[in-house]
């Protein structure tokens, strides 16, 4: 069912309806499926993983800088923040070394280089990369998490999936409901909504061409 938007609908949900389909899109993905149907080995995760921290690290490289910044500023968490987790992840992969072996994919490349312009520029553009990476996480992310504790026999919620362990996030509904007033509480004009809309859409796209890169780097045998 079409959701009829007006002008006192809540930014959270404009952005959530405007990024409806692209948000399908990332999750029906083949790489997604064949990744939690079985059907590609550990490595694959290992890849997924390795491509996550480049992306993360452009997310997270300029909190500072944006700490103060009126309109991004709230969403600074430290809770939220996934590269130190993401390393000891790659590490229990990969050996501590993994450094050595990691480049990123040119979609990995361009999404993180998107990512890092916004931080940069775009404090309110930025948001819109922040919600579709971090709200992901702490909802489907944690049936990835599930399914690799299962499929590779990974520690549960130890090193490996330490990525989708938000341990100072107590109640990650109660996060959420947060997170979306504080997206209702942005100080933007009607244009400036609209282009922030536009934005998430184009997050998820970039999302989603990680994901094609991936399934052609990992094609089920």
């Amino acid at each position: 069912m079409t959701e009829t938007l007006t002008d006192t609908t809540p930014f959270s949900t404009m952005i959530r309806t405007a990024t409806a389909q692209q948000h399908a899109d990332a999750e029906n993905s083949s790489f997604v499926g064949d990744l939690l149907g079985g059907k590609l080995d550990i490595t694959a995760y290992l890849g997924l993983t390795g491509q996550l921290w480049f992306i993360y690290r452009a997310l997270e490289g300029r909190d500072a800088a944006l700490a103060e910044d009126p309109i991004a500023g709230p969403f600074i968490r430290p809770e939220l923040a996934r590269t130190a987790q993401l390393e000891r992840d790659l590490a229990h992969l990969d050996g501590p070394d993994w450094r050595d072996r990691l480049e990123p994919l040119p979609a990995t490349a361009a999404y993180a280089a998107r990512v890092d312009e916004c931080a940069r520029d775009w404090p309110a553009g930025f948001i819109a990369h922040h919600y579709t990476r971090y709200l992901g996480d702490l909802s489907g992310g944690q049936i990835i998490r599930n399914s690799a504790e299962k499929l590779w026999d990974l520690p549960h919620k130890g090193d490996g999936v330490r990525f989708y362990v938000f341990e100072d996030i107590g109640n990650p509904a109660a996060f959420k409901r947060e997170y979306r007033t504080q997206l209702d509480s942005m100080p933007l004009d009607e244009a400036e909504r609209d282009r922030v809309l536009t934005e998430a859409q184009h997050a998820f796209d970039l999302n989603t061409a990680v994901f094609r890169a991936l399934g052609a780097r990992f094609p089920v045998a």
